[in-house]
């Protein structure tokens, strides 16, 4: 390959996607990531006894490093959106919000998180895109669902997105390229609960093959999405965008390199990117675009990091907005048992979806959306030792019977929903606490609001009222965001928008204080939505950007 045309920094959903499309019109490309390549056959364990302890085979350099403070006292008033279980009790005794495992849930690699995430490819609902206007809250997208919708054909059919004839709130240009998955003996047990509620239930939209697809075979519903797809079905961006982007010859790739600092000159022009190979080698590399691609943590902190005379607050921060505005998604879990199985170790993760109350207006009283899915294995109740740990008490033989006689009971609904932006929830650098290299690391602070917890409350009520109408005949298992701060969908934190003074990128994703800087992922959301997983919206967003670079491109 010649001399890169473009760097794209992370090699996730947002610089997968951006990487082929740039290919297609020619461009070079080189993309940089921090995190390892994984090799799906030979990396990912299902097949092995320890598949449960396992879980997703993080490598060396496959997380990163973050400090928080989402420290909120926990109030009497909100004492039900606890979490517990019944081998443990509750999940968090003290008496402030806390962090439930590493916090942030992500990987860095070649493939970035979507090695790990189920595989739900959902459309934004067009009505979130205008929260502000309609609302009164957040900020409205300075890009319409009608300029995303050719972008999201383009990435469902390069993925084999499998998913329903339609979608409420969501029209469509194209069927899905597949037909949706069925539904598993459990969902078919939730889905029942429809006509009691008022809910309607359908097929989830995923990115898991229905049918064998360009090459790659069709799900054997093993239900472990989430530690990673052995067999290439899961639309992950590594079998995807980024194999047929090395296939292009015009692309290359560069694992385990750190991106640690933006260079730029007087006038903000980004002139070379810093970085660190194989944890030892410092280098400078240069292009004439540079596209950040590194989620919404870090690549705000690359941003801030690389502050300097002329821009003293970082780079494109001249207005303070870079981290500001960061969202996650409120959560949600209840899980009870049935008296009979419904092999709920079995299946395709959240087959079943609900979005009757997904419009920014569908929950009485609350501004802001949210969705049910099915989640028995998405939370890896799929085994006897998840079991043992969380909702089966006892020991020995007891423990051991208790097991045989509730393996495959367990059922379990999620919901997602929106968070808004709040002054107190954002991403800055924590001067205290370094990297490797001496860098500081990004901290996440987040609060949830009145408005939060009311949404959270509407969550939690109605996830129990859909696990008692399947006839489960008791809880076993609560999680929320109430009492812990686990985030795996984080938004916002360099807004687009139209106005300078109040946003990071334009509406093309393109810096306004840099002509050659580029974002192109989840970081430039100004809404995330009433609980859809981002991915495929962050796919179609940085195909839409990457046309307008090769535009530009091809004009200069």
């Amino acid at each position: 390959m010649k001399s890169a045309d473009v760097i794209i920094i992370g090699a996730g959903a947002a610089g997968a996607a951006m990487a082929w499309r740039l290919t297609q019109h020619g461009l070079n490309v080189l993309m940089l990531d921090a995190g390892p390549r994984y090799q799906p056959d030979r990396d990912y364990r299902l097949h092995t006894d320890d598949w449960e302890m396992a879980q997703f085979p993080y490598k060396a350099h496959s997380k990163g490093q973050y400090s928080f403070d989402i420290g909120a006292s926990l109030s009497p008033e909100w004492e039900n959106l606890r979490s517990w279980n019944l081998v443990a009790g509750p999940l968090n005794r003290t008496r402030v919000r806390a962090v439930a495992g590493s916090g942030y849930h992500h990987v860095r690699g070649i493939g970035g998180s979507t090695l790990h995430y189920t595989g739900e490819a959902h459309r934004l609902n067009p009505q979130a895109m205008n929260l502000y206007s309609r609302h009164g809250v957040g900020a409205d997208w300075p890009v319409s669902y009608a300029e995303l919708e050719p972008y999201y054909v383009i990435a469902e059919n390069l993925i084999g997105v499998a998913g329903p004839d339609d979608q409420p709130f969501r029209w469509r240009s194209q069927p899905y390229p597949l037909p949706a998955h069925p539904f598993c003996k459990a969902s078919r047990r939730i889905a029942a609960t429809g006509p009691l509620l008022g809910m309607r239930w359908q097929a989830n939209s995923r990115a898991a093959l229905s049918k064998p697809f360009d090459g790659r075979p069709a799900c054997n519903y093993c239900g472990n999405c989430g530690y990673g797809c052995p067999i290439g079905d899961k639309g992950s961006a590594d079998v995807t965008f980024i194999r047929h982007a090395l296939n292009s010859g015009r692309c290359l790739i560069a694992a385990e390199t750190v991106a640690t600092r933006l260079i730029s000159d007087p006038g903000g022009r980004i002139t070379g990117v810093n970085v660190i190979e194989n944890q030892q080698t410092s280098k400078k590399l240069e292009a004439p675009i540079v596209v950040l691609a590194g989620g919404a943590v870090e690549t705000p902190r690359l941003l801030l990091n690389s502050a300097n005379r002329e821009f003293n607050q970082g780079l494109a921060n001249s207005n303070g907005q870079v981290g500001r505005n960061f969202m996650d998604s409120l959560i949600w879990v209840s899980t009870g048992m049935l008296d009979t199985s419904a092999d709920s170790f079995q299946g395709l993760p959240a087959d079943a979806i609900c979005w009757d109350f997904n419009a920014p207006d569908a929950i009485p009283g609350v501004v802001g959306g949210c969705r049910f899915t099915s989640s028995t294995q998405e939370i890896g109740l799929t085994g006897p030792i998840n079991y043992a740990r969380r909702i089966v008490p006892g020991f020995g033989a007891a423990l051991k019977a208790g097991i045989r006689n509730s393996l495959g009971h367990a059922v379990s609904v999620s919901s997602f929903g929106e968070m808004l932006p709040n002054p107190e929830t954002r991403i800055d650098i924590d001067t205290k606490q370094t990297d490797a290299f001496g860098l500081p690391l990004a901290r996440i602070r987040s609060r949830l609001t009145e408005m939060d917890l009311k949404r959270l409350r509407f969550m939690a009520q109605q996830c129990r009222r859909i696990i008692e109408a399947t006839g489960a005949g008791r809880l076993v298992e609560e999680f929320g965001s109430y009492d812990h701060f686990s985030a795996t969908h984080v938004f916002g934190s360099c807004r687009m928008g139209n106005d300078p003074k109040s946003s990071v990128v334009n509406a093309c994703g393109r810096a306004h204080e840099s002509s050659n800087l580029y974002i192109a992922d989840a970081s430039i959301f100004p809404s995330s939505g009433g609980g859809e997983a981002p991915s495929l919206t962050i796919q179609a967003l940085a195909l839409r950007i990457a046309d307008l670079i090769a535009s530009n491109a091809k004009d200069s």
